[in-house]
C-alpha cells in the first residue's frame, strides 16, 4: 500500500450529499476479478452521457461536460472536497479502489459511511473529518479561487490552505500508523513473518503427521 506522510494536491468539489457507492463505482463493473482498473468507470452514471458497461475504450465515450471532473480546471485533482454522508450504501470496496486509482489520495467531509470509511483507510485513502462549516467554507474558496491547492500533513494531522492556515484534524492513531508506513492487513502480517515461522515450526515439532499430505 502507498504511504501516506504530506500530500499537496488540487482540489475538486463534490456538492452532493449523501454519494452513495453505487455512484461512486456503478454496479456493472463490480463483475471484475481483478483489483486494478476501476478508475475510469469513477462516478460513470455522472461523468459520461453515454451508459457505461465493462470493456469500453474511455476515449470513444461521451463525456458530460457540466460533470465537475470533466471540468478543465479540475483535471488532475487529488483532493476531493465531499458533503456529508459520502460512501453510503452498500460495502463495495471498489469504491474507494476507484477513487484511489482515479488519482485521488484524500477526501475531506463532514461525514462518512462507516464501512467505506474503514475501506479507504485499508487501501490507502485518507478520509478526513471536517465541520460542515469548515468544509463549506472551503467549498466557497474552491469555487472562488482556480487552482486551489491544500497541504495535508498527516503526521501533524493537519490541512494547510495555501496562505499558511491551518485546520486540525482527527485520525485513530492505528491509521494513522498504517498510513504513514504504508501497511494494509496484509503488510500488517507480514511484519510478524518471523513468529509466524516460529509457531509453524513448533507445531509440526509437536504435530509431524501435520506435514504429510494425504494421496487420492
Amino acid at each position: 500500500m502507498q504511504t501516506f506522510t504530506v500530500h499537496k494536491g488540487l482540489v475538486a468539489p463534490m456538492d452532493r450529499e449523501n454519494v452513495d457507492t453505487d455512484a461512486i463505482i456503478p454496479k456493472q463493473f463490480l463483475k471484475s476479478i481483478k483489483k486494478t482498473g476501476f478508475g475510469v468507470n469513477l462516478f460513470d452514471a455522472w461523468r459520461y452521457l453515454d451508459a457505461g458497461f465493462p470493456g469500453q475504450d474511455p476515449a470513444a465515450r461521451k463525456p458530460n461536460p457540466d460533470f465537475v471532473l470533466n471540468q478543465p480546471r479540475y483535471a488532475g485533482a487529488s483532493i476531493l472536497l465531499a458533503r456529508k454522508n459520502f460512501g453510503c450504501g452498500s460495502s463495495r470496496e471498489h469504491a474507494p479502489w476507484a477513487l484511489d486509482q482515479y488519482g485521488f489520495r484524500a477526501i475531506i467531509a463532514p461525514s462518512y459511511a462507516d464501512i467505506f470509511f474503514n475501506n479507504s483507510f485499508k487501501n490507502g485513502l485518507l478520509p478526513i473529518v471536517l465541520p460542515e462549516a469548515q468544509v463549506a467554507q472551503l467549498f466557497d474558496e474552491v469555487t472562488a479561487f482556480p487552482g486551489y491547492t491544500l497541504t495535508i500533513d498527516l503526521e501533524r494531522q493537519v490541512i494547510v490552505k495555501a496562505q499558511g492556515e491551518e485546520l486540525p484534524f482527527e485520525v485513530q492513531a492505528f491509521r494513522k500508523y498504517c498510513l504513514l508506513n504504508g501497511f494494509d492487513d496484509i503488510g500488517l502480517t507480514l511484519l510478524q513473518t518471523e513468529k509466524i515461522k516460529a509457531f509453524e515450526a513448533e507445531r509440526l515439532a509437536q504435530k509431524p503427521w501435520l506435514n504429510h499430505t494425504v494421496s487420492t
